[in-house]
């Protein structure tokens, strides 16, 4: 339909509302409620569905798993075939034990299931700590460890003929033709992992490996993690009768990061050959490794601690002396995103920067000569899916089209002929074939359910791989969902997403219920299958749910992130009550009756709208509350806040303990006690000021090891948060109990 402009006393400049999805009735369709969305996950999760591809390395074929079965698919005669019933793989593998101590490992780390020889000839399986070979297509298999410790990280040799893996901490390589292996290091533990991660990088540098095969399969390049002096902290399950010391090495702002130390080691074995990387304890960051295409030299991207410089480095490994290919520097921060990409003449690469004020494709030369822009404009290449060499074109994702949207493009490396590829408002999600033959184009929005299509390297449909699961939108009544485009005061342009209750009568008053993440590297509005979740269950009983995207949030250009810059929380908080003033400048929500939730930084914004901003705010359900950056990663919260002892002002001025006597609405928080990303001392320093402060508050806590909840916790907290909303905006603010 087309834009409907709206003129409101609230003094937004052209506010613009947009139904993008309705829901047109037809018969009885069921409301979506608390239980019957339980059930329906059930259900869901039932569904026996063709996994994504896992591309053969000539890109004509590619294997997926459906339920247990590995099956292969030859896009020629568009049609799969059954390969081998991977339970009985499975069954085979030699479990390994539990540890005797928890390992907390990040959720980032790299592990893949399968992959091909670069033949194609074969497939590599991992499970249950085992390596599997399965021939493509007979599903002949073989076993090549049976071990009762679990081989890690499994890696083909670029000729075929070895695998490498990581077993505890050491590395090794398995012939594949005499099943002989070796030893490659020897000083591995806990606390020294060779050719494995710490928690931290992972998770905030997206860096999940270790190690890299040279190109020529003559060596291994690793990463050496020393986190010995990384501090301690003490996690203990309390569910046994005895409890249990479980610490987690866990650098918090200004605290120590690991020692990292780049090493190359011969796959025959013997001494390792050390690069000098600098002091990563203090001073430096590895965030991406790899080799150069003659497996003579390395590239390194370094940026310094609080990660406003980077340096991309090439090593000589014979000489161990390198020297700066090139170097960029930010007022703000540098965003790392995705490895560089080199040409096959393999002086040229590939790499995403945003050098420009928005993300976008630069062709750099080993030479160090200036970078050549590949693409250009006020928006973002969100990906790179992959590369046709022999057209010479580079195929990627970008946001160019709306930045709601995701749309596949492809464009010369002199940045000519560019292209777009796929078609229909929304987002496609691509698996591109090796060579860029064809690809999967996984494409929804707002209105249709995820699809997933073969198409050929233009566009073209080849065969229809995964059906559209539209029952959900057959069987329930789902509210119709609006995206809303609305200018602030001071021009700045925002993006929200606005459900309304069934049988909406714009005369009335309803409570608002606010969903928040708020936090950098996340778009929460975008033009996708939303699903069926608590959205739908908080408007159907009666909310107005909203969400927008504040500055500092991704997918706008780097100047949209960089208001936060030492302060976080200050600008999210003032954006977030644009929104809402906008929202009630319509008409139709009830000014004493605004609650919201969210989880991480979006439990971090939920307390920092209730306790900074309580005229406006009045329940909020927090989530796994970030409450003083000072508890947090040091690489995620060094870059948007400086080194504590840089900004001690604006560690002060964004911890929210200090402000616990502002609480004037009503407050629950909810938490693993073993969150290992958001430690649970956040909870306990908020809780500890609440109380000093005399005020009441409700608390929920899980006991799973993780950042989220999961399982039947996950129902529970569901429910839990349902009915505290329940209990404390929908009674008539004149009759709510007194403060």
């Amino acid at each position: 339909m087309p834009p409907v402009a709206y003129n409101h006393n609230y003094k937004m400049r052209k506010p613009l509302v947009c139904l993008v999805f309705a829901c047109a009735a037809f018969g009885q369709k069921k409301p979506v409620t608390l239980e019957a969305l339980q059930a329906w996950r059930a259900t869901a999760a039932a569904q026996n569905v063709p996994g994504d591809p896992v591309w053969a390395p000539d890109g004509k074929t590619f294997v997926y798993r459906q339920g247990t079965q590995l099956k292969w698919y030859e896009i020629a005669a568009k049609k799969s075939r059954d390969v081998v019933d991977l339970a009985a793989l499975d069954a085979t593998a030699a479990q390994a034990p539990s540890p005797e101590h928890y390992e907390w490992e990040n959720r980032g780390v790299d592990d893949s299931a399968l992959q091909w020889a670069p033949q194609g000839r074969e497939v590599l399986y991992s499970t249950g700590g085992d390596l599997f070979l399965i021939a493509i297509p007979d599903g002949k298999w073989r076993q090549l460890v049976k071990t009762p410790v679990a081989e890690r990280d499994p890696k083909f040799s670029p000729n075929g003929t070895q695998v490498a893996f990581r077993r505890d901490w050491d590395l090794y390589v398995l012939d594949l033709a005499n099943a002989h292996e070796t030893r490659l290091t020897f000083n591995g533990s806990g606390t020294l992992r060779n050719g494995g991660l710490d928690w931290v990088y992972p998770e905030e540098l997206g860096l999940g490996t270790a190690y890299w095969w040279a190109p020529d399969s003559s060596a291994i390049a690793y990463l050496q993690f020393n986190v010995s002096g990384e501090p301690l902290y003490p996690h203990g399950d309390l569910r046994g009768s005895r409890a249990v010391f479980e610490p987690q090495r866990y650098p918090q702002a200004g605290q120590n990061n690991p020692d990292v130390r780049l090493g190359v080691v011969s796959t025959e074995g013997g001494m390792t050959k050390w690069l000098d990387v600098g002091d990563t304890v203090n001073s430096y960051l590895i965030a991406r490794v790899g080799w150069v295409p003659d497996s003579k030299s390395l590239y390194l991207a370094r940026t310094n601690r609080i990660q406003n410089q980077l340096a991309f480095l090439l090593y000589d490994v014979a000489s161990g002396k390198s020297r700066t290919v090139f170097s960029e520097s930010d007022s703000y921060w540098i965003n790392i995103q995705g490895d560089p990409i080199f040409l096959k003449n393999g002086k040229q690469f590939l790499w995403t920067s945003e050098r420009s004020g928005f993300r976008h494709l630069w062709l750099y030369s080993l030479d160090g000569a200036e970078p050549a822009p590949v693409t250009r404009g006020d928006w973002e290449v969100t990906d790179v899916a992959g590369l046709d060499e022999n057209a010479g074109r580079v195929y990627y994702r970008s946001t160019q089209a709306g930045p709601l949207d995701r749309q596949l493009y492809s464009v010369q490396w002199n940045g000519e002929g560019k292209r777009r590829i796929t078609t229909g408002a929304g987002t496609h999600r691509v698996s591109l074939a090796p060579a860029g033959g064809c690809f999967l184009d996984v494409y929804s929005n707002l209105n249709s359910p995820p699809e997933a299509t073969l198409r050929g390297a233009n566009g073209e449909s080849i065969a229809l791989y995964r059906p559209a699961d539209r029952r959900a939108l057959d069987e329930w009544d789902l509210p119709p969902t609006e995206l809303v485009k609305l200018t602030g005061l001071d021009g700045t342009l925002f993006y929200g997403r606005l459900i309304k209750p069934p049988g909406f009568d714009p005369a009335k008053k309803y409570p608002l219920l606010v969903d928040v993440y708020g936090g950098p590297h996340v778009q929460s509005v975008r033009n996708v299958w939303p699903g069926v979740g608590m959205d739908q269950v908080f408007a159907h009983a009666g909310y107005v749910v909203w969400e927008m995207d504040n500055r500092g949030t991704s997918g706008r250009g780097h100047g949209f992130e960089t208001p936060v810059f030492r302060a976080l929380g200050s600008q999210e908080l003032a954006d977030q009550r644009e929104g809402v003033r906008y929202l009630i400048s319509r008409g139709f929500i009830d000014p004493q009756r605004i609650g919201v939730t969210g989880w991480s930084y979006g439990g971090f914004m939920t307390l920092n709208m209730l306790l900074n901003a309580p005229d406006m705010f009045h329940a909020g359900f927090a989530g796994a509350p970030v409450t003083n950056w000072l508890n947090y990663d040091s690489i995620y919260t060094e870059r948007y806040m400086g080194l504590p002892k840089d900004n001690r002002e604006g560690y002060a001025r964004t911890a929210l303990a200090p402000g616990a006597a502002n609480l004037r609405g009503k407050l629950m928080i909810a938490q693993n006690l073993e969150d290992d990303n958001v430690l649970f001392q956040n909870t306990v320093q908020i809780i500890g000021a609440l109380e000093a402060a005399g005020k009441h508050f409700e608390l929920s806590l899980y006991t799973q090891k993780s950042h989220g909840v999961g399982g039947a916790a996950y129902r529970q907290l569901e429910s839990t948060m349902l009915d505290f909303f329940e209990r404390n905006l929908k009674p008539p603010q004149s009759s709510a109990p007194a403060r």
